[in-house]
């Protein structure tokens, strides 16, 4: 039997209680069967058991349907999210220490964009074309999907740039932040500033007195940076979610995966609204072999940096390249004199495709580009020299 679903329908009391839509407080959610028995003869949900049409390639022959892929899954992924929790306290307490996580802390989707799409769901009401609803908080230049869930769901959105060296402006933010701001995201590493905020900034947001709302932190980068996880912030605050991908350096943007992380109120109200088998078997089977094999992700992390040093070193030699920001992702963003949309336009025609972003606040004339192998790299810097001077002729 499920513990989500077994042990808790809807908070009573807490920030979510505060913050949630009542009819979301009220929802009586779904049951599906496994909510009930995972185990024995199971002849409850109509699946077909004489087991599936098909397998993953690598299992036809011999065949192996180890996953039983004609049962549902796991509808909370309880095993995954232990795995998780494991990894991301070995972090904490090699990090300096803070409060552990529990899977009771975890909400487990389909990548972080399901879960921004969930909170905005869940503590925002709509009415913003009409002049009413509530709101989130953004602070551009930022990733993209923010806004597009806000707008899909009619909730207004409110704005307080960060400065040109991409920082937060906290005291601004705190004073824009009125009673309908439910929700404020700060994407740490930035998309596509690549730049973490501060833990204590962090702290100064999660604690004012003027902002009531959830600070959820994107760390989709988190894994490449030497600041340390906001997961360590979770068991403090009652008010900070912390989003995590295995896209990013678990390399496994295929399998779509990621995670909420945060106050046990809020992560059941997650559980209460989303779809009741999300994550499917395969995503999971391969998201959980990832997280015992971690070694493999920090060797995979370690190169990822080498190179991104190396491609920095690089663009700064180059007389065209005017500025290349500093990086705490797998990625880089830098300014050209001149052209640079034209720039990544004619590189891409040639096969080589990076990022356009100067039309993103305090962007213009900037590219991001992803560290790739050794010798996409460098073949990226070779293009990158040929093509600057054939758009500047």
């Amino acid at each position: 039997m499920s513990e989500e679903k077994k042990e808790c329908s809807n908070p009573t009391t807490g920030r979510a209680a505060l913050l949630a839509r009542p009819n979301v407080l009220a929802l009586h959610p779904y049951r599906c069967a496994r909510d009930d028995y995972d185990s024995g003869i199971l002849l409850d949900a109509n699946e077909n058991a004489l087991g599936p049409a098909s397998l993953p390639t690598n299992s036809l022959d011999p065949y192996d349907n180890g996953m039983e892929l004609e049962r549902y899954p796991d509808p909370y992924q309880r095993g995954l999210k232990e795995l998780l929790c494991d990894y991301r306290n070995s972090k904490t307490e090699t990090d300096g220490g803070g409060g552990m996580i529990t899977p009771e802390n975890v909400f487990c989707g389909v990548g972080t964009d399901e879960a921004i799409d969930l909170l905005i769901r869940i503590f925002c009401a709509p009415g913003h074309t009409n002049g009413g609803g509530e709101a989130i908080m953004i602070t551009p230049p930022t990733y993209g999907m923010y806004k597009v869930c806000a707008n899909v769901n009619d909730v207004a959105i409110q704005s307080v740039p960060l400065t040109p060296d991409f920082d937060l402006q906290i005291p601004q933010i705190l004073q824009a932040a009125t009673p309908e701001t439910k929700l404020l995201f700060v994407c740490s590493p930035g998309n596509p500033t690549s730049k973490s905020i501060p833990l204590s900034d962090v702290r100064k947001l999660a604690s004012s007195s003027s902002y009531r709302g959830l600070v959820i932190v994107d760390e989709a980068y988190v894994d490449f940076s030497t600041t340390s996880s906001a997961t360590s912030l979770v068991t403090e605050f009652d008010n900070v979610v912390v989003l995590q991908t295995l896209s990013k350096a678990f390399g496994l943007a295929g399998i779509r995966c990621g995670f909420a992380i945060g106050p046990p109120d809020v992560i059941q109200l997650m559980n209460n609204v989303k779809a009741p088998y999300n994550v499917n078997k395969l995503t999971s089977d391969a998201a959980s072999n990832a997280l015992r094999n971690t070694s493999m992700l920090e060797e995979n992390v370690r190169q990822v940096l080498e190179q991104r040093d190396s491609v920095a070193r690089e663009l700064e030699g180059l007389d065209f390249v005017t500025k290349v920001y500093p990086s705490d992702a797998n990625f880089l963003l830098f300014r050209v004199k001149e052209k640079a949309n034209e720039l990544y336009k004619a590189m891409a025609d040639r096969g080589i495709v990076s990022r356009y972003r100067g039309r993103e606040l305090h962007c213009d004339e900037c590219i991001r580009v992803t560290i790739g192998t050794t010798e996409e790299n460098q073949k990226f810097l070779e293009m990158l020299k040929i093509v600057y001077g054939d758009v500047t002729k």
